[in-house]
């Protein structure tokens, strides 16, 4: 490990802000995964979006494409929780930024397509470049609070949020820092990019995303962003810090199967897990809730739930996926995701999964359905893959 150091250091979170369809803000957040499931066709949004409260001027708004308003205000939210950069006193080289996305300022970049295409290349605008850069989120983060610790953006797909909070721990149990940003954000459901989705039958036809159950037909495109402030654990008891979690560790690995379709019978989703499990130094056993990929499409939803079955035994574990109610927010899944097994500890019950009633015939997995499920917080995986083979593994445990 670099500069000598050893993998005892802990990694503690202090900070969460959400922003999603299901609401903006923990609170919201939290009363939407408990919520109905949504039915409004093959995309939702974060409704009634304004992003002026969290800039400076209206103008410095409609210079950040969507994908970055939704990372500024989820980084506003979960550094007021943490207290602040001052409160947490670290030197500002020692502070990175490790974010996520899957595409970045798409709807920028569309926009800005129509304009060339409809009226030449001097109507283009000068912001095209910083609004669409996959990167321009992580790097809006790091100058607003001053982070000049390692600032880079992970875009594996749908794992992206998954690497980048497995990342951002391994470089402070490492020793290269002692406080990360990490999260993920998205907003891709362009008029473009839905009819790509759609060509190839990836999206729901019938409007419903429904994990896990006999009738999934394919994902609901969802948006938004999470974000988490983590720091070396003994540091933030040291400064009073409220934890809300800890990561102890997670994996990262990669199906070389196909560019969409998971590996059969998900040996990489398998294999992911269980290098997740050892780098956490935890058994199966220990394991007390999977929230899962669980995307609403055939293909996915059948290989994580056997691969779910190798590693914990049929029914073992509780599991869950919250897609129902965000919709499938691509490069910021895994950060909505592990936002939401922070909440389940926070008020000790399981969500349940949205618009399913029983998991598919064959699916021996013990998945939460209904209303949700009263349950001791221990330590929990949540899971993402992505196009590519990408594949994401991320072990969340309750602050002890």
């Amino acid at each position: 490990m670099p500069g000598g150091a050893t993998s005892t250091r802990r990694v503690a979170i202090t900070g969460l802000g959400v922003v999603a369809p299901a609401g903006i803000g923990t609170a919201a957040y939290w009363a939407g995964l408990n919520g109905p499931g949504t039915t409004s066709g093959q995309h939702i949004e974060v409704p009634d979006w304004d992003p002026t409260p969290y800039f400076d001027s209206p103008k410095d708004a409609r210079r950040a494409d969507r994908v970055e308003q939704f990372a500024l205000a989820a980084a506003g939210e979960a550094f007021d929780q943490s207290g602040g950069v001052d409160a947490i006193g670290i030197e500002s080289s020692r502070f990175g930024t490790i974010f996520a996305t899957g595409v970045g300022g798409l709807h920028t970049l569309e926009e800005q397509v129509r304009i060339q295409h409809d009226k030449g290349d001097r109507r283009v605008s000068p912001f095209l470049v910083p609004m669409m850069m996959s990167n321009a989120a992580g790097a809006a983060i790091s100058m607003r609070y001053g982070l000049r610790g390692q600032s880079e953006t992970i875009t594996t797909a749908c794992a992206a949020s998954t690497h980048a909070l497995t990342y951002a721990t391994r470089l402070i149990k490492w020793g290269v820092l002692d406080a990360v940003v990490t999260g993920g954000t998205e907003a891709a459901w362009t008029p473009t990019a839905l009819a790509g989705f759609r060509n190839m039958t990836a999206l729901s036809t019938s409007g419903v995303s429904m994990p896990f159950s006999a009738g999934r037909d394919g994902f609901v495109m969802g948006e938004g962003a999470a974000v988490f402030i983590l720091e070396e654990w003994s540091s933030a008891e040291a400064r009073g810090a409220t934890i809300i979690g800890e990561i102890l560790g997670g994996a990262s690995n990669a199906d070389a199967h196909h560019i969409t379709a998971p590996a059969p019978g998900g040996v990489g989703a398998i294999a992911c897990m269980r290098q997740a499990l050892d780098e956490a130094g935890i058994t199966p056993a220990d394991v007390k809730q999977v929230n899962a990929h669980g995307t609403s499409t055939p293909l996915n939803d059948a290989a994580e739930a056997d691969a779910i079955c190798q590693v914990f035994g049929p029914g073992a574990v509780p599991v869950v996926s919250t897609k129902g109610v965000t919709g499938h927010a691509l490069g910021a899944a895994g950060a909505l995701e592990a936002a939401a097994v922070l909440l389940s500890f926070e008020h000790r019950l399981i969500p349940p999964t949205a618009n399913t009633t029983q998991a598919d015939d064959g699916m021996e997995i013990d998945l939460v359905t209904g209303t949700a499920r009263e349950w001791e917080p221990g330590p929990t995986i949540s899971n993402n893959f992505g196009f590519g083979g990408h594949n994401g593994t991320v072990v969340i445990a309750p602050a002890s």
